[in-house]
């Protein structure tokens, strides 16, 4: 059995004059997001041993808060160019290329692939609230951890994962609400 967990960029700071969308910094209310996302993941014990990320400023600004937050500090990310911006298959993608070797995988990024990857591995039923929060929306900062009966991320398909957890900061913190994001 492997973890996935999958955790959106912070709130990213719109005002930021910057000329690139990559180099789009985190804002005060996505730092705040990815601390509290960050002490849930160390509350609920969280055991991610490897994490692919987005080399975009606004992930790597997330996980500079969440990692420290999670108690996954030492881990250093592997930045991988081509979740910027990806689409779900280039999602899936990528995660096939990380070996057998990881029990906990956590991959950080952007929307709407993230959202998209999630109901692509997750199917459909008529009971799963999560994946029903999920269809409304993946967040900023929102963090997915997902179940699947694989023994390596090489056979990772479609259909085959299960939503154990799914959360928001707005369900940490009600000043965090969904007014932007």
């Amino acid at each position: 059995m492997k973890n996935l967990s999958i955790l959106r960029h912070a709130k990213s700071g719109w005002d930021a004059a910057v000329e690139r969308d990559f180099d789009r910094p985190i804002n005060k209310r996505g730092e705040r997001g990815a601390e509290l996302i960050g002490q849930y993941a160390r509350r609920k014990g969280y055991a991610v041993d490897r994490i692919v990320a987005s080399p975009a400023l606004r992930v790597t600004g997330t996980l500079d808060i969440f990692q420290p937050a999670a108690g996954i500090e030492a881990i250093e990310p592997h930045w991988d160019r081509r979740i910027y911006l990806a689409s779900a298959a280039t999602l899936l993608d990528v995660l096939r290329d990380a070996g057998d070797d990881a029990q906990h995988l956590l991959i950080s990024g952007h929307n709407p692939g993230l959202e998209d990857l999630i109901l692509m591995l997750v199917p459909e039923t008529t009971d799963d609230r999560y994946r029903a929060m999920v269809e409304e929306k993946f967040p900023t900062s929102a963090l997915a951890r997902l179940e699947l009966d694989i023994a390596d991320w090489r056979d990772l398909d479609a259909g085959q994962a299960r939503i154990a957890d799914f959360i928001r900061p707005r369900d940490l913190d009600p000043a965090l609400s969904p007014a932007m994001d």
